[in-house]
């Protein structure tokens, strides 16, 4: 990785990350508020940064507007700190006496410890939990859940734009697990399943996008559905053969293999 000529966070709801610097250029991922990062690059115009988050090593270009600096020893605090992190759809709260509105899996800088610098003022009453604190399969399956209905966004993770590894992401994020940003990084992750009958709620179900070899995943839940982003995100079924649409009725989807990785 190069060196950082600068370290940053999210202060805004949402920022997007994207593969160059214009914003004609692919969406890769998404910041949410809280979401920290390294500064790798200043384009010639100085109206972009390419950076790199923290949480995932996702790197990508933000506008420089969308930028808000931060100290190393400000950048180092939030590495080591276990703060919350928001679990209703959107919440409201107060940074610099201003309102903003933020998403689900954002994270607000309150701990059990003081802050190490005060560099900031936040005043929130929402619904979080700590950022670390690891829940089980049913937790798990209420978060992704509330995603149903989100329309499909590449690189998207929030509840008004989501794609198929940010889904999954996120979900376990805000249950205290830590997974990559991509699908070939999350199918590393976890142990095997050896087969769908072994496989429970909270597993992770990997697929190919039928007569292709484009990745698509979905996580398991009972009942033999899956969660999953195709047009939306949407509840349809799971069987050896894949995913069968609930409406269409046909096969979209090929089932490859299944990985757990909730802790056992």
């Amino acid at each position: 990785m190069k060196d950082s000529i600068d370290y940053g966070v999210c202060r805004l709801s949402v920022v997007s990350m994207r593969r160059e610097a214009a914003h004609r250029s692919e969406q890769v991922s998404q910041l949410l508020f809280g979401d920290h990062y390294d500064v790798l690059e200043e384009s010639k115009d100085k109206a972009w940064l390419k950076i790199i988050t923290y949480y995932d090593q996702c790197e990508g270009w933000i506008e420089t507007l969308q930028h808000h600096s931060i100290t190393r020893e400000y950048f180092d605090h939030i590495n080591r700190a276990d703060f919350k992190i928001t679990t209703d759809l959107t919440s409201s709260i107060l940074y610099n006496k201003s309102p903003l509105l933020i998403l689900m899996g954002s994270v607000i800088p309150i701990s059990a410890s003081e802050l190490f610098k005060m560099e900031e003022q936040f005043a929130f009453n929402g619904e979080a939990k700590t950022l670390g604190a690891k829940r089980d399969a049913e937790s798990l399956i209420n978060t992704a859940m509330k995603y149903l209905n989100a329309p499909a966004l590449t690189g998207g993770k929030s509840p008004f734009g989501m794609d198929a590894p940010g889904l999954i992401q996120m979900a376990f994020k805000i249950n205290g697990y830590r997974l990559g940003r991509t699908l070939p990084e999350q199918q590393k992750q976890g142990r095997e399943v050896n087969s769908l009958q072994e496989g429970r709620t909270g597993d992770v179900a990997f697929f190919t996008v039928r007569g292709t070899r484009v990745p698509h995943a979905g996580i398991l839940l009972h009942d033999q559905k899956v969660l999953h982003v195709f047009g939306r995100v949407r509840l349809d079924f799971c069987y050896e053969d894949g995913i069968l649409n609930s409406e269409s009725k046909i096969y979209t989807h090929e089932l490859v293999t299944i990985r757990r990785l909730l802790a056992e």
